[in-house]
């Protein structure tokens, strides 16, 4: 999407990781060629306030630089020319701070020993390397935006906690933010207390204090060592108390504290679509209304009272059809005038589901969210309606209700592309995948196809990137053999003569993106899981 350069786009699929399974870029590369410089010496250059690194100088920059964050990135990656801007303006805020953080950069494409030693196998990845130790880098975790990188960062250049040593300073920090964590521990120096100090180290987006002092777990109406969350919405706190027996468990913790950040009802905006998703929620219950209308509305008092039932894990969200979820509305088959309207969708494959007919009061949520849990309940699949001549093309174009009776012919041998509209690779392959369709236009017992994944969804097939091709070869047995290799018409080619798979000998691969094979995802999120794979 990034690649499309459309901000509208962009706007639309990130916006919502409802279409798929957010958050994740993979493009995968072909051969790397090396090209060494003999020139190079141990001298620090910089570009944009960023440390240029190479294998003659990545020693001494370690040396000179307690915390240095240290990008591998590959010249042709479009996620790493995206996220470039943002990575030099953190070195710019970090160093304005006078923090001893720097930002430095590989090309890992040309200096292939510095990618094999640090098992660099996606673009962009990020590593962090403390105190000169060069064995044992910290994978970054964050987001890949400034605001990101820096927040990352300060956690690790400063204490992950602040000490609260009595009433005044615990009420002025709980007061300080809409949303605080303050670990009460009896020894901080407890495992569990480094459990917590390990969360906070990771969970930056949030201030975090700890407190030992008796007077505080008084204060606060606490007896043994508990985890609260204090915010300035909902039911104000929450606490997690520590069990004595199996402690703390910092994956457990990450996650409690994530659902909890959580209002309640979440609105769908573009400040609110970082906290979705990264919620990592393994189902969002959509109310789809117009704002502008009183009685629509109204609707949310029931939508409510029916989300306390099924904290962590449905989450509930309204969006607002004449606002930002505007955009969204083509991806669930909507318009405006459908609102009001609920949807649930299963985050794992991008299911959705719909009540039969829509009724709002709290009851019926939960009855349909609970029939949909339990299994009861079909997904209900969009379907575009296929054009006039989609059978006489030289590539067929598939939709929804006409995929089974195509891909699972027994007397075909059908090749499809899975494709997105807006998305690059594809734009980039689709002169490939036509010259093959014409190919093989003539060939009794071969189909070349594409369908808009976009607009149609299929009910035992999930398709988690842009493009993916699948093979499904003639037969009984409803076959399918997934496509991974390069994308140019004589390697889909050999692919076909050879009945589905690849002869021994290795294709050549070209080294450009263009046959890269993962789906663009831009991500105002910045996850670390947007990259492209080699």
């Amino acid at each position: 999407m990034w690649g499309c350069g459309a901000q509208l786009v962009w706007l639309l699929v990130l916006s919502l990781a409802w279409l798929g399974p957010a958050l994740g870029g993979e493009e995968e590369d072909g051969e790397v060629v090396a090209e060494e410089d003999d020139t190079l010496s141990d001298e620090l250059r910089e570009e944009d306030g960023v440390l240029v690194l190479h294998e003659h100088n990545f020693a001494r920059a370690l040396s000179e630089h307690r915390l240095l964050l240290v990008e591998f990135y590959a010249p042709w990656c479009g996620h790493c020319q995206r996220l470039a801007p943002a990575f030099a303006q953190a070195a710019a805020v970090l160093r304005n701070e006078s923090s001893p953080v720097r930002l430095g950069k590989v090309d890992a494409t040309a200096q292939v020993a510095l990618a094999n030693e640090f098992g660099i196998t996606s673009y962009p990845t990020l590593k962090l390397f403390r105190d000169g130790n060069r064995t044992h880098p910290l994978a970054y975790t964050g987001r890949m935006d400034t605001e990101g990188i820096v927040r990352w960062m300060q956690r690790r250049a400063s204490p992950s906690a602040t000490l609260l040593q009595d009433t005044d300073t615990a009420a002025t920090f709980i007061s300080s933010q809409d949303l605080v964590v303050v670990g009460f521990f009896k020894d901080l120096g407890s495992e569990a207390a480094q459990v917590f100090y390990e969360v906070a180290g990771e969970v930056v987006d949030v201030p975090f204090g700890v407190a030992e002092a008796a007077e505080l777990f008084q204060a606060y109406g606490l007896s043994a060592d508990t985890i609260c969350l204090f915010k300035k919405f909902d039911e104000g706190r929450t606490d997690f108390p520590v069990d004595p027996a199996q402690g703390l468990d910092a994956a457990k913790l990450t996650r409690l504290l994530r659902v909890h950040s959580l209002e309640l009802v979440m609105e769908f905006t573009n400040e609110t679509s970082d906290q979705i998703f990264s919620a990592k929620i393994p189902h969002h219950m959509l109310l789809f209304l117009n704002k502008s209308s009183s009685a629509q509305l109204a609707l949310q008092d029931g939508f409510r009272a029916a989300a306390g039932t099924f904290r962590g894990e449905v989450l509930f969200v309204v969006v607002d059809v004449t606002g930002y979820g505007a955009d969204v509305l083509p991806f669930f088959g909507l318009t405006p005038a459908d609102a009001p309207t609920l949807r649930l969708v299963k985050m794992e494959n991008n299911r959705k589901y719909q009540m039969d007919q829509d009724a709002f009061s709290d009851t019926a949520i939960r009855t349909f969210i609970q029939a949909v849990l339990d299994g009861k309940v079909k997904p209900r699949l969009l379907t575009a309606e296929p054009p006039e001549d989609w059978d006489m093309r030289p590539v067929k174009v598939l939709v929804g209700k006409t995929f089974e009776q195509v891909a699972f012919d027994e007397t075909k041998n059908v090749f499809v592309k899975f494709y997105a509209p807006w998305c690059s690779h594809c734009q980039a392959m689709a002169a490939a995948w036509e010259k093959l369709g014409e190919r093989y236009k003539d060939h009794e017992d071969i189909v070349i196809a594409e369908l808009d994944a976009t607009a149609n969804e299929l009910e035992n097939i999930t398709i988690n990137g842009f493009p993916t091709l699948h093979y499904f070869p003639a037969g009984p047995g409803r076959k399918m053999v997934e496509y991974k290799s390069a994308r140019d018409v004589e390697t889909f080619s050999k692919f076909l003569e050879n009945g589905g798979t690849l002869p021994e000998e290795p294709p050549a691969v070209p080294k450009t993106p263009e046959n890269s094979t993962g789906r663009e995802e831009p991500s105002p999120l910045g996850t670390a899981e947007t990259r492209d794979e080699l």
